[in-house]
């Protein structure tokens, strides 16, 4: 096989390789919000209950005591129900950021507050959840979630 060909060959394995690779779709502003972050592992709690086929990604992000009661409810109908009292057809999340800059790679315990802005039943919806983060084996999980964070 003359070069050129075996060349245009691994060329093209190497391109259809990488295009078939699938990568993670960043968030926070400028999807610059780092993976081992409370808000990443809250926002990627939320799109496991809102976004997802089934209820494992949020499951997995979770201790303990939140894996039962997402278990508990089955479905992610149930979950958005019961226990966070929104429910949406199309939802946005984003973390609200503070003024202060904490440093959360030494913490064990987080609160994240996040925006929720989407659509149900052809009305616009916008609330806020606070969710309770613990550090469990060096990762985030998702321990309790709040309905008002200022209450």
């Amino acid at each position: 096989m003359p070069l050129r060909i075996r060349l245009f060959f691994i060329t093209f394995v190497a391109i259809f390789l990488l295009s078939a690779c699938e990568k993670e779709e960043r968030i926070g502003r400028y999807g610059m919000l780092d993976e081992n972050t409370p808000e990443y592992t809250a926002v990627m709690f939320i799109r496991g209950v809102y976004l997802d086929e089934n209820l494992d990604r949020a499951v997995e992000l979770s201790t303990d005591r939140m894996a039962r009661i997402l278990k508990r409810y089955h479905t992610q109908n149930n979950v958005q129900r019961h226990v966070f009292n929104l429910k949406y057809d199309t939802v946005e999340v984003t973390p609200q950021t503070s003024q202060s800059i904490g440093r959360t790679e030494y913490a064990d315990n987080a609160n994240v507050t996040l925006f929720f802005s989407g659509q149900y039943n052809g009305d616009k919806v916008e609330d806020l959840r606070t969710l309770e983060l613990k550090k469990v084996s060096g990762q985030w999980k998702v321990d309790k979630i709040q309905a008002d964070p200022f209450l």
